[in-house]
């Protein structure tokens, strides 16, 4: 017996609602697109599409029975308004993407600008302008992006891995700090244990002076990947620098009963300077801040 294809398209669905009271109430029917995708599990999920035809915003779960009760096929639709719509989107984004690439922000901005106005919730077009206005050292305008992206749960998914490291390293160097550290602890919640993220907040909290989460993330990182090239130079820069003990990577990573004491043994008493206390202090902080640029 030949295997059934699986259900994937655009599907249209009512939905009945009343509005008023008394005599001016009033009964009206609306119409949703949707573009729906059968999972292994029979389960389908559906995505809303905007005014512009482009699937967009969170996906949900439809059960097949509810679904091939209430959603209805749209082939028209796909194939006179969502292909091309999502064409030109995709062009749009790679051509704003190759701007940036080759330092032309404002021809990037031009671009990404255009594909916000087919969809705002699109991650890359997100990431892409947010990270030009970085790289322009617009902080408020990149502060905006921000504010978008760390509430979009599709920008931690694994395809967007590449710009979502970018996005973050960039926060740090431009000094929002506080920014890249919330970023960060909302990648913390929704993805899985990853080396690389552990690194990152490691960053952000050495350059926030926080010393103790600086190193307790340093050693999840180094616990998942003790080979982390980055991780290791990081270890023996603090060593060098004298603000932890002189010590192994072996007695960094090991478990012990209390782990929060094994963590503070290895601590120096005096730590980085705190950045708000004098400009001596601060100009020692930025001096080794840009000793670690390179990671």
């Amino acid at each position: 017996m030949r295997k059934r294809e699986k259900i994937q398209g655009i599907f249209s669905a009512k939905k009945k609602s009343v509005i008023g009271t008394g005599t001016t109430k009033k009964r009206t029917e609306q119409t949703t697109y949707w573009y729906a995708e059968e999972q292994d599990n029979g389960v389908l999920k559906v995505q809303a599409l905007n005014t512009n035809y482009i699937p967009t915003g969170p996906q949900a779960a439809v059960e097949m029975e509810m679904f091939l009760n209430d959603y209805h096929p749209e082939p028209e639709i796909y194939l006179q308004k969502v292909i091309p719509n999502i064409d030109k989107l995709e062009k749009t984004i790679a051509l704003g993407e190759s701007h940036r690439n080759k330092g032309e922000n404002y021809s990037a901005e031009y671009e990404f600008n255009k594909a916000m106005s087919l969809d705002e919730l699109n991650v890359r077009v997100n990431f892409g302008l947010g990270l030009t206005y970085l790289d322009r050292g617009e902080i408020e305008r990149a502060d905006n992006i921000f504010k978008r992206l760390v509430g979009l749960e599709s920008c931690y998914e694994p395809q967007h891995k590449h710009l979502f490291n970018e996005f973050g390293i960039s926060l740090r160097k431009n000094g929002m700090l506080k920014q890249a550290l919330e970023y960060y602890s909302r990648a913390e919640k929704l993805v899985e244990e990853d080396e690389n993220l552990h690194m990152n907040i490691a960053r952000v909290h050495f350059e926030q002076g926080d010393l103790k989460s600086c190193l307790e993330h340093l050693r999840n990182a180094l616990r998942l990947n003790k080979s982390l090239e980055e991780a290791c130079i990081f270890l023996n820069f603090l060593k060098g620098k004298g603000f932890i003990e002189e010590c192994t990577l072996d007695q960094v990573i090991k478990k012990t009963a209390d782990d929060t004491k094994a963590l503070e043994s290895l601590l120096k008493s005096n730590p980085i300077p705190d950045i708000q206390t004098t400009s001596t202090q601060a100009r020692k902080r930025d001096s080794l801040t840009d000793e670690l640029n390179f990671l």
